[in-house]
């Protein structure tokens, strides 16, 4: 509720011209220019996925020095979700726990929301990920629609195939379905003349061998990225009595973990290909451990829940 409830100040901050030039005025921040896959970023810090999923409230997020904002995940067809309760504070831990199960409004409501004006010079990116009911052995079908949809509205997008939340998505990620999805994904972008990035987002569970052959799934497919991490099933040294509870684990106990794995891909791929760093950022010593480690970009989400919007202002002021 309170997340909706904010959703909606900030989508409103974003329609108003006065209250949104205040915005930014209060959050401006000096550029930053990064270039990666091709892309201009007027600084390295971006929303992640998953705090504004249907695209309502961008524009007013972007108002608070974001240099890329990520909306979804987006499936093809509209779903509830899981089952209520389905996120839960830990606030003594600096985390969340989820298990939204991508609900949201359809590809269609969303290319509505991303249409028309684009506020300043933000990078607009968008999460991809297939609906419940789509068999895995189809998925492919729903990423490439949803490509298609996006392509023209988004500057890049993300194929998500490590959340926690759906059932099986994350085999997905093993090497020969993996390959499959991706190379299909490729065949197509390349007949249509897609000329946006494409990202693949990486859990942060997976095991050495599994990595390697993922970023060699990616790699031997032209992907542009990674994405890494996205929320974990570990909950190792949780004291939390909600520990218990099922979905995907974010915030300051996923940090390292997710700055391990952004360190072993740079390596793995001799530091080529490039990376968004997310998990567990809430200081600029934190975004500099992520840069540190081989990120290009880093991204934020239960950070900005428990530190506020001046998040974005005070990294960059202080790294």
């Amino acid at each position: 509720m309170a997340h909706g409830i904010s959703l909606r100040l900030i989508r409103l901050a974003g329609s108003f011209t006065p209250f949104s030039n205040w915005l930014r005025q209060v959050y401006a921040i000096p550029p930053q220019p990064v270039d990666v896959f091709g892309l201009s970023f007027p600084n390295p810090i971006g929303l992640a996925a998953g705090y504004d999923k249907d695209g309502l409230g961008w524009r007013g997020l972007a108002c608070l020095g974001f240099g890329h904002i990520e909306v979804g995940t987006v499936t093809l067809q509209p779903q509830p979700g899981n089952p209520r309760p389905r996120l839960f504070r830990l606030p003594d831990e600096l985390a969340l726990i989820n298990r939204m199960g991508f609900p949201g409004r359809g590809a269609e409501f969303v290319a509505r929301q991303l249409s028309g004006r684009r506020p300043g010079n933000t990078i607009l990116g968008v999460n991809l990920g297939k609906n419940k009911d789509t068999p895995l052995e189809e998925a492919e079908r729903d990423y490439i629609k949803l490509l298609r949809c996006f392509a023209g509205l988004a500057d890049y997008a993300v194929v998500n195939v490590s959340s926690p939340n759906t059932l099986g998505l994350r085999r997905l990620q093993r090497r020969q379905a993996l390959a499959a999805l991706l190379g299909s994904i490729e065949r197509r972008r390349q007949e249509e003349a897609i000329r946006m990035p494409i990202l693949v987002k990486l859990a942060p569970d997976l095991t050495d061998e599994e990595l390697e052959d993922a970023l060699d799934a990616i790699q031997s497919n032209k992907m542009d990225g990674v994405v890494a991490t996205n929320t974990t099933t570990d909950r190792h040294g949780l004291r939390s009595s909600l520990a218990s509870e099922t979905g995907g684990l974010s915030g300051e106990p996923l940090r390292q973990r997710s700055t391990q794995i952004v360190r072993q891909i740079s390596r793995l791929t001799g530091g080529k290909l490039p990376i968004i760093g997310v998990g567990g950022v809430m200081s600029a010593a934190h975004f500099q451990e992520k840069l540190d480690a081989g990120a290009s970009l880093v991204q934020i989400y239960t950070g900005l829940v428990y530190k506020g919007p001046g998040l974005v202002r005070q990294i960059l002021t202080e790294y």
